[in-house]
C-alpha cells in the first residue's frame, strides 16, 4: 500500500507539473501590415498562444476517448470563427481535435513500448476564408509508462554443461531477462532473479542472474541431468511486480573418477591346437563407469606361463581385451596356460588420484584342445641338386614326416601329380625316398618343383605337404653348333686374304666358366685351296679367301665344312657348313649378279624384250576371257515380262524335277484362252533358250491332235502341246505335272481337280496316259497298273 500511495503521489505531482493547457501569449503582440493582391491592407499578428509537452498514461482502458489537452488562441472570441486543425504522427488515427473548442483526445489505446511519443502540429485557421491566423506550431505528446510488461528470457530454454565433482560456487551460466518497460521511470524495469526449481544443487545470484553450484561432489554416475527453473521479477521483486520464468538444462560432464573393474576374477577359455597364429582365443572387458576417453582401457599380460604363447590387444571401439595366439600351439607339448591380465585407464586425472588405483587384474585360464593334425615334415622345404646325366632310379632325397598326434599313425607318401606333369620322379610310399624315373635334361627343364604329400593311414583326410625344389646341374652333353645358316658370297675379282664371313657358334650347355669354342676347317678341307679359316679366340672365326680369280662359269657355289669344339669335358664337337656363292661385282665390291644362268641367255634378248613378251601374253588372255564372257551373255534367258500373271502352282511328282523353275514351264494365262496368241514369251529355266509351250499353236494342229477327231477344247490343246514338246529338242529332260484352272469341255479324263475327289471313292483308270506320248510315260507307269487315289 505504500507503493500504491507512492505511485499515486508521483502521478499527482506529475499532473501538477503540467502547465496550463490554455494561456495567454507570453510575448507582446506584434503587428505587421501587408497588402493583398487587391491592394487592401492586411494585418498579420504574431502567434499569441503557446503550449508545452502533453503527457498521457499508456494502456488507457476507459470507454470514452482520453482527454489529453486543449488548444486555444487568444484570437478566439468564442464565436466559432476559428477552426483548429491537427496534423502529424497519429493525427486522425490516434488523436483527434475538436475544431471549435481545440480539445485533443486519444481515440485508441496507447502503448509506450510500441511508441513512446508522438510529434504533432497544430494551426488556427479562419473558418470562412481558411486563412491561417497563426503560424503552424509543433508539440509533443509523451506516453507515460506503467508496469505492463513482465521480464522475458529471450534465449530460453538454456543448456549448460559443467564437470562432475565441481566445487561449490562454480559458475554454470549467466541469464539475462529483458523488461520492455521504461527503465528510467520507477521500478517497472528493475529485475530480480530467483530459483524456483533446482535446489539444493544450484543457486542464482538475484542481481546478476549467474547460476552457481551449491552442492559439492555431484556425481555424473549417480545423476547426469538437472532441470533448473529460474524466475525474473520486476519492481525489484516486490509484491505486485510481474515475473517471467525459464528453464536451464544442466548436464554433468564426465571426469575420470572411477577405476575399471573386471566382472570376474577368473575366466576360462579354450582353443584348438590347430588354430593359426593371430587368431582370437577370446575377449575380456574391465567395466568403467566413466565414458569417453575416461573409460579408454589398455590391457596387458603381466604374468603367467602363457606370456610367450599369447598376446592381448585392445578393441578401441568397445574397449574389449582380445586375446590372440602368438605362436603355434601343440596339445602334445602343453595342454593349458595361465595368464594374468591387467586393465588400466589410459587418461588419468590427478585431482581424483585418491579414488585410485585406476587399474584392475584378472586371471585367464586357456585350455588347448586336441585336434587330429596332418603329418608334419621334418623340414619346411627341401632343396636338391642333381646332375642331368644322373641314372634313372637315382635317389634324390628321403622325405620324413610324422604324425604329431598322440596316436602317431603310420604315414604314406605320394607326389602331387600337378607338380610333376612330366612324371620325372617317383617316391617310395613307405620310406619317402624320392627318385628319378626319367632322364633329366637341364636344357629342357632346368628346375623342378615337386610337392610331396604325407597321408595318415587311419585318416586319409589328414594330408601334409612339403615342397621339394630340384635343381638340374649342367653336364657338357651338347655339341656346339653354328649360330645360324651361313651363306656368304665372294666376288670374282676378290683378292687373296679377303674376309668373306664371320661365323659364331651356340651351345645349350651352361658351363661354370662360360662358353669357349674352337674353330677349324674339317679334316677333309684342311688343305682347301680356295678358303681358309682363322679362329679369333673370342668364340668367333673368320673365313678368308686363299686365292683370287674366282669365276662363276667355272664354279658358282663352294661348300666349306667348319669343325667346332667346346672347352669342357667331355669335349663335344660338330661340323657345320658354310655356303659360298661366287658373284659378279662392280669395282667397289657391290654385288651385281650371283646367278650363273644369266650368262647363258642370248645377248640380244634384253629386259625390255622380256617385258614386251609378257605384255602380249597378257593381252591374249584378256581377249579370250572377253570372248567367253560374250558367249555366255547370249545364252542368258530374258527376264519375264513384269506384267505377266504370277500364279503359285502345287506340283507333286515322285521324280526329281527342276525345282521351283517348273512353275514357269507353262503360261497359265494361255489356258484361260486356248486360242489366244502369246508371242514374245520365253522360258527362263532352260539353256539354250526356247519358246514357251504356251506360244501360239495353229488350229489345224490342235484339231489334228484330238482323240477321236474331236475339235477344240483343252484335250486337243494339250495333245498339240505334247506333240510339240515331244519334237522339241530344247524341252526340259524331266516330267512335270501342271494344274490348270480351266478344264475345258469333252475331256476323256473328265475333271482333274481334287475338289470333287471326296464325293466318290471310285477308282480311276489312267491307262490312257500311255497314249499321251513320252512326256506322260512316267505317270502312266505310276498310275496305270495300280489303282490308287490321284490328286493334282
Amino acid at each position: 500500500e505504500v507503493i500504491c500511495i507512492g505511485s499515486i503521489i508521483g502521478t499527482v505531482i506529475l499532473l501538477l507539473s503540467i502547465p496550463p493547457l490554455t494561456s495567454q501569449a507570453l510575448e507582446p503582440r506584434e503587428s505587421r501590415t501587408v497588402k493583398d493582391s487587391r491592394g487592401e491592407a492586411l494585418t498579420r499578428v504574431k502567434r499569441g498562444w503557446v503550449w508545452n509537452q502533453f503527457f498521457v498514461l499508456e494502456e488507457y482502458t476507459g470507454l470514452e476517448p482520453l482527454y489529453i489537452g486543449k488548444l486555444h488562441s487568444d484570437m478566439d472570441r468564442g464565436d466559432g470563427s476559428i477552426k483548429y486543425i491537427l496534423s502529424g504522427e497519429g493525427a486522425g488515427i490516434m488523436f483527434t481535435i475538436d475544431d471549435v473548442t481545440g480539445d485533443i483526445h486519444a481515440i485508441q489505446r496507447l502503448d509506450r513500448e510500441v511508441k513512446a511519443q508522438y510529434v504533432l502540429r497544430a494551426q488556427a485557421l479562419h473558418r470562412q476564408t481558411g486563412r491561417p491566423l497563426e503560424p503552424e506550431s509543433e508539440f509533443i505528446v509523451k506516453i507515460q509508462d506503467i508496469n505492463d510488461n513482465e521480464p522475458k528470457f529471450l534465449d530460453g530454454p538454456y543448456h549448460a554443461t559443467i564437470p562432475e565433482m565441481s566445487e561449490i560456487g562454480t559458475s554454470v551460466i549467466q541469464l539475462t531477462a529483458t523488461d520492455a518497460d521504461d527503465p528510467t521511470y520507477g521500478n517497472s524495469a528493475r529485475v530480480v532473479y530467483s530459483i524456483l526449481q533446482g535446489q539444493p544443487y544450484f543457486s542464482v545470484e538475484p542481481q546478476t542472474g549467474i547460476i552457481r553450484v551449491s552442492l559439492a561432489d555431484m556425481d555424473r554416475e549417480v545423476k547426469e541431468n538437472y532441470s533448473v527453473v529460474i524466475q525474473a521479477k520486476d519492481m525489484g521483486g516486490q509484491l505486485g511486480g510481474l515475473a517471467g520464468t525459464t528453464t536451464v538444462n544442466i548436464t554433468l560432464s564426465d571426469v575420470n573418477d572411477n577405476p575399471p573393474k573386471f566382472a570376474q576374477r577368473l575366466y576360462q577359455m579354450s582353443v584348438p591346437e590347430s588354430a593359426p597364429v593371430g587368431s582370437a582365443v577370446g575377449r575380456i572387458r574391465a567395466k568403467d563407469r566413466d565414458t569417453g576417453i575416461n573409460a579408454e582401457m589398455n590391457y596387458s599380460i603381466i604374468d603367467g606361463d602363457g606370456r610367450d604363447s599369447f598376446d592381448i590387444s585392445t578393441d578401441p571401439t568397445n574397449q574389449f581385451g582380445i586375446i590372440t595366439i602368438k605362436k603355434r600351439l601343440d596339445f602334445e607339448s602343453k595342454r593349458s596356460y595361465t595368464l594374468k591380465i591387467e586393465g588400466s585407464n589410459t587418461h588419468l586425472d590427478k585431482r581424483f588420484a585418491k579414488h585410485g588405483p585406476f587399474s584392475d587384474t584378472t586371471i585367464v585360464h586357456v585350455s588347448v584342445e586336441d585336434v587330429d593334425e596332418p603329418p608334419v615334415f621334418d623340414a619346411p622345404a627341401y632343396f636338391v641338386e642333381v646332375a642331368e646325366d644322373a641314372e634313372v632310379g637315382t635317389v634324390l632325397k628321403t622325405a620324413y614326416a610324422r604324425d604329431p598326434d598322440v596316436a602317431n599313425n603310420s604315414i604314406r607318401y605320394s607326389i602331387e601329380r600337378t607338380s610333376d606333369p612330366g612324371k620325372y620322379f617317383y617316391i617310395d610310399i613307405t620310406s619317402g625316398a624320392l627318385m628319378t624315373v626319367r632322364p633329366l635334361d637341364r636344357e629342357e627343364v632346368p628346375w623342378h618343383n615337386v610337392t610331396v604329400l604325407a597321408m595318415e593311414m587311419n585318416n586319409p583326410s589328414q594330408i601334409g605337404s612339403v615342397s621339394v625344389t630340384v635343381k638340374v646341374l649342367d653336364v657338357n652333353d651338347n655339341p656346339p653348333q653354328l649360330a645360324q645358316y651361313y651363306e656368304a658370297f665372294v666376288c670374282e675379282n676378290a683378292k687373296a686374304g679377303q674376309l668373306i664371313q664371320t661365323v659364331t657358334a651356340v651351345d645349350p650347355d651352361d658351363p661354370l666358366g662360360g662358353q669357349h669354342f674352337y674353330y677349324s676347317l674339317a679334316p677333309e678341307a684342311a688343305n682347301n685351296p680356295n678358303f681358309t679359316l682363322r679362329d679369333n679366340q673370342d668364340n668367333s672365326a673368320w673365313v678368308l679367301t686363299r686365292r683370287g680369280g674366282f669365276s662363276q662359269r667355272d664354279q658358282s657355289i663352294y661348300r666349306l665344312p667348319i669343325f667346332i669344339s667346346d672347352g669342357e669335358q667331355p669335349v663335344q664337337t660338330s661340323t657345320g657348313t658354310l655356303t659360298v656363292r661366287v658373284c659378279s661385282c662392280d669395282g667397289s665390291g657391290g654385288v651385281l649378279s650371283c646367278d650363273a644362268e644369266a650368262y647363258t641367255l642370248p645377248t640380244a634378248l634384253s629386259r625390255g624384250a622380256l617385258i614386251a613378251i609378257l605384255a602380249c601374253i597378257f593381252v591374249l588372255l584378256a581377249m579370250i576371257l572377253l570372248m567367253l564372257s560374250l558367249r555366255n551373255q547370249r545364252k542368258k534367258p530374258y527376264l519375264c515380262d513384269e506384267e505377266e500373271n504370277v500364279h503359285e502352282n502345287i506340283v507333286r511328282y515322285d521324280d526329281e524335277g527342276g525345282g521351283e523353275e517348273d512353275t514357269e514351264a507353262f503360261d497359265i494365262a494361255a489356258m484361260w484362252n486356248p486360242r489366244g496368241t502369246h508371242l514374245g514369251r520365253f522360258r527362263q529355266d532352260m539353256l539354250p533358250e526356247i519358246e514357251s509351250l504356251s506360244r501360239h499353236v495353229p488350229q489345224a494342229a490342235v484339231a489334228g491332235a484330238g482323240i477321236g477327231g474331236g475339235t477344240g477344247g483343252v484335250h486337243g490343246y494339250v495333245l498339240a502341246k505334247l506333240l510339240e514338246a515331244d519334237h522339241d529338242p530344247g524341252a526340259p529332260p524331266y516330267d512335270s505335272l501342271q494344274t490348270y484352272a480351266y478344264e475345258g469341255e469333252g475331256s476323256v479324263a473328265e475333271s482333274l481337280s481334287s475338289l470333287q475327289s471326296a464325293t466318290s471313292n471310285a477308282d480311276h483308270d489312267y491307262d490312257y496316259l500311255s497314249d499321251w506320248g513320252p512326256r506322260f510315260r512316267k505317270l502312266a507307269e505310276m498310275y496305270g497298273k495300280n489303282t490308287r487315289n490321284f490328286t493334282v
